[in-house]
């Protein structure tokens, strides 16, 4: 007996030897520059929102943050290199919904990561719905029209994205089960073609990140059937939800910008990167420009972030496997 009590004590103070240091090293983070892997190209919409919180994110932290882009394979070598650093809080990942849950259920023997099992969720930064597009004289003016159309005229139609296995693709292909119709799907390489392919009246539908959508659906040069959210977005209020049309309720995919880091780094870091990004998300010079880009700000806590990110794999992962999206 007395052999356990001593044990216990042992153990006791090992345990609070190592608690300390865990927070003794929160609190001297960042003593070095961070990374934060950007898995997609500098230039783009990921890459300039990256940006843009990382300078902020860095002055809040009192450290610098060094931006690392590693693009390849729609995102995934980039996260693949993250998953694999040291959970030390110096490595950290800027994703997206495509790369962080959707990737894994359309390529799964391509993608060697498990966002779940590899990645602390620090906090999704903003989101976005998508939109679904039409030609300037597509035959059907509201949504109402258009699921008219397509359900008389199976495989008549077809629709782009930015890609096999994207949120866009998979926004598509929820319409088409939701609705009971045939749209088919015409991928690019990249999305920035599509306005202009619509516009030239070389392709009937889209969808698209308002973000790239919304100049011309302005101007009128593109219509605009709805968004992938169960309500109307707060920055495009004009727009209908494809919600709205009694065929499409369940219709919901939203894209997200999000900051995470390896498994296991010390989650008192992860907090504190967590309360320094969530207030940087609300720095009145950030909201604007976030809302520029159509994106409105959010700054959840890792939990409900993580919480969030099992609800959307677990809906993706139906939709996935009900429609036999494969992108390898």
């Amino acid at each position: 007996m007395h052999k356990f009590a001593r044990f216990t004590a042992v153990l006791a103070t090992s345990f609070a030897v190592s608690l300390a240091a865990q927070t003794a090293q929160a609190q001297t983070y960042p003593s070095k520059p961070i990374t934060l892997i950007v898995p997609y190209a500098a230039g783009g919409s990921v890459d300039a929102v990256a940006r843009l919180i990382s300078d902020r994110l860095a002055a809040k932290l009192g450290g610098n943050i060094v931006i690392e882009n590693v693009s390849g394979a729609g995102g995934v070598i980039g996260t693949q290199r993250a998953a694999r650093a040291e959970p030390d809080g110096y490595t950290l990942l800027f994703s997206v919904e495509s790369t962080m849950v959707i990737a894994k259920l359309v390529s799964p023997s391509i993608v060697q990561y498990d966002a779940a099992k590899d990645f602390a969720p620090i906090s999704m930064v903003g989101s976005s719905p998508l939109v679904l597009l039409g030609r300037k004289d597509f035959p059907a003016n509201n949504i109402a029209e258009l699921m008219k159309l397509l359900k008389e005229n199976p495989g008549k139609y077809n629709y782009a994205t930015s890609g096999v296995g994207t949120s866009l693709h998979v926004a598509g292909e929820m319409i088409n089960a939701e609705g009971k119709v045939k749209m088919v799907h015409v991928p690019y390489k990249t999305g920035a073609q599509i306005p202009t392919d619509l516009m030239g009246n070389n392709i009937d539908l889209a969808v698209l990140p308002l973000v790239m959508a919304m100049q011309n659906v302005k101007a009128g040069n593109i219509k605009a059937f709805g968004i992938t959210e169960p309500k109307r977005f707060e920055l495009t209020p004009d727009v209908p939800s494809l919600a709205e049309h009694p065929d499409l309720k369940n219709v919901s995919v939203t894209v997200w910008y999000g900051l995470f880091a390896p498994a296991k780094t010390d989650p008192a870091i992860v907090e504190k990167l967590h309360r320094a990004l969530a207030d940087v998300v609300m720095e009145p010079g950030v909201v604007e420009k976030l809302k520029a880009s159509n994106l409105i700000p959010v700054g959840n806590s890792p939990k409900e972030f993580a919480d969030f990110l099992k609800a959307e794999n677990e809906k993706f992962s139906a939709l996935v496997k009900a429609a036999n999206i494969k992108a390898e």
